[in-house]
């Protein structure tokens, strides 16, 4: 299978340029190791704290633009890596892969829920709020898809607002510690969302950092695991690479998590 590499570089609801910058910076990186051209789609903008509002508003074509991607590659039989500065695209992306395999399951890896709505919020940041409008817990104006709650396995996930909490709970989300993830999707369609947060921001820098991470290492083996034993992997998703501005320790990052996907690419 041929595949797809495009990093998303408009804005979502990125409230630092790292995000952007990151995405830019990985790309080539897994382009070459897939053995194709990365395409760069939008132009970085204004990084700030927004409301969900006002982002949603603001990043309604670049939302689009990401489900947009997916739906390409999918359609096309291509196998999709996506990489972005936000979660918010998981709006639009993840509906759009269960349209394409109903039977699919979404492997969350993130230090956090993203599962927030209106209600919960504490800080109205549309990036904690992403998941649950995916899976129909608010209506985010994107679109009529939904992806079924129960169909979603997060891992690393450790740093959850009272309010998502409860509503993780409520809408039945699974959830697998990291040495059991592999085996509890053994022989599934698997699609990956991984957020970089998922590492412990000792070994890795974060927007939001969340101490009790993984380490890269014990994040490669886990997605070396779950390529073996899935019956595939349907593709990929890569958000949260805070770059730094000084290059050579950006290159030196976006090598790391080169290794760290390679098994599952």
């Amino acid at each position: 299978m041929s595949a797809s590499v495009v990093a998303l570089l408009c804005r979502t609801s990125d409230r630092t340029p790292g995000g952007a910058r990151g995405a830019a910076a990985l790309a080539p990186r897994l382009a070459r190791l897939l053995g194709v051209e990365p395409r760069m789609v939008g132009t970085a903008g204004d990084a700030r704290a927004g409301g969900f509002t006002d982002d949603l508003r603001e990043s309604r074509g670049c939302l689009l633009e990401a489900g947009g991607q997916v739906d390409d590659a999918l359609t096309a039989g291509r196998f999709p890596v996506l990489l972005a500065s936000d979660c918010s695209i998981c709006i639009t992306t993840l509906p759009t892969v269960l349209r394409h395999n109903p039977e699919a399951r979404v492997v969350w890896l993130d230090a956090h829920g993203d599962f927030n709505t209106p209600e919960t919020t504490p800080s109205g940041f549309l990036g904690g709020m992403c998941l649950a409008a995916a899976c129909g817990r608010w209506d985010a104006g994107l679109g009529d898809g939904v992806l079924d709650p129960a169909r979603v396995v997060m891992t690393g996930v450790r740093d959850l607002d009272g309010g998502e909490r409860v509503e993780l709970e409520r809408a039945g989300v699974g959830t697998a510690p990291p040495e059991k993830l592999a085996s509890a999707l053994e022989g599934e369609a698997v699609y990956v969302h991984l957020d970089l947060d998922v590492l412990d921001p000792s070994v890795f820098p974060a927007q939001f950092p969340a101490s009790g991470g993984l380490s890269t290492e014990g994040l490669r083996d886990l997605l070396g695991e779950l390529a073996e034993q899935a019956a595939h992997v349907i593709g990929v998703e890569i958000t949260a690479f805070e770059a730094p501005e000084d290059e050579a320790e950006c290159e030196r990052l976006a090598a790391i998590i080169e290794s760290v996907v390679e098994p599952l690419l």
